[in-house]
């Protein structure tokens, strides 16, 4: 692992710059939006005095590049600074959104990794045969449907089917009822099994034609010692790298699928935030997001190199 150090602080040094120009984006962006919190929170028939008022009150009639600086500074001092429209500190409502998010993710992939290599193997065993004929059209279906789409659909049959599933989230803590995340889960995971399944199932079909597979076979190690422990590790690399982008791709399929079935977590902060142009609560969900992309692409390429070493090697 020390002889890893150097490259891991490269990557961390590249990291935090990725995610301060994440944040930059974020701010001259918003700033780019037609209105303000101000006129967010004036209602629906405002009053230019009302608004007026409101938008001396929360520093916005300031110059933009003026409070640009200070929330940049602020982010430099670790100060994500408050809420315009709700008026909390924005860590304070990071904290309660990460947790429900935290719960979905952990669910997603806890479903994604050990379904996707089950699939994968299984398909490589019989290569041509009917199982693989049957996971590959299945797959394929199944990753031709966009996630909104699907979550539709299930929210449809689930309100079809009273008792079965809540449909949404809405009046239930998905803390206390994980019974409400089975739905996005299933959103949020359909896809991106199936890339990696088959994904897998190629790599396994390489591993196990290799010289090395067969050598295994002739010193008399069971076929299916060599399936899980020779060739599994080294079609898990490639599989590595593309979780590392799935988990990125996770990052944004969580706000639609958040929004859709109501969970109160750092997706719905995130549209009700630009919805009421509320630039801090924006800033922080945005560092959150930046933030855990770079940990998961470093721990996918760490994984990578043990996987496969003699990449290690090459590079």
């Amino acid at each position: 692992m020390t002889r890893h150090l150097p490259w891991i602080g490269r990557r961390l040094l590249l990291g935090a710059a990725q995610t301060a120009a994440v944040v930059l984006l974020v701010l001259l962006l918003t700033e780019a939006l037609p209105g303000d919190a101000a006129v967010a929170l004036a209602g629906d028939q405002p009053d230019p005095e009302r608004i007026a008022r409101i938008r001396t009150a929360l520093g916005l009639d300031r110059p933009a590049a003026e409070r640009l600086l200070d929330r940049a500074a602020a982010l430099l001092h670790g100060d994500l600074g408050t809420s315009l429209a709700a008026g909390r500190p924005v860590t304070g409502l990071l904290a309660a959104a990460l947790a429900p998010t935290a719960l979905l993710a952990a669910a997603t992939l806890t479903v994604l990794v050990p379904l996707s290599v089950a699939l994968g193997v299984a398909s490589a065993r019989r290569e041509g045969g009917r199982l693989d004929r049957t996971l590959s059209s299945l797959t394929l279906a199944v990753h031709s449907v966009p996630e909104f789409a699907l979550g539709v659909l299930l929210v449809t049959a689930a309100g079809l089917l009273p008792g079965l599933l809540p449909p949404t989230a809405v009046g239930v803590d998905p803390l206390a009822e994980p019974a409400v995340l089975v739905l996005p889960v299933l959103v949020l995971a359909a896809r991106p099994v199936c890339t990696l399944s088959r994904l897998i199932r190629a790599g396994m079909i390489d591993a196990l034609a290799s010289p090395y597979a067969d050598q295994a076979l002739r010193y008399g190690i069971g076929a299916a010692r060599v399936r899980w422990t020779h060739a599994l590790p080294g079609a898990l690399a490639p599989a590595a790298q593309q979780l590392a982008r799935t988990c990125d791709w996770l990052l944004g399929g969580v706000v639609v699928v958040e929004a859709l079935f109501a969970l109160p977590g750092l997706g719905t902060l995130t549209v009700d935030a630009v919805a009421a142009r509320d630039l801090p609560v924006l800033q922080g969900a945005a560092l959150v997001f930046a933030a855990v992309a770079v940990l998961v692409n470093l721990g996918a390429d760490l994984a990578v190199r043990r996987l496969a070493p003699r990449k290690e090697a090459a590079a």
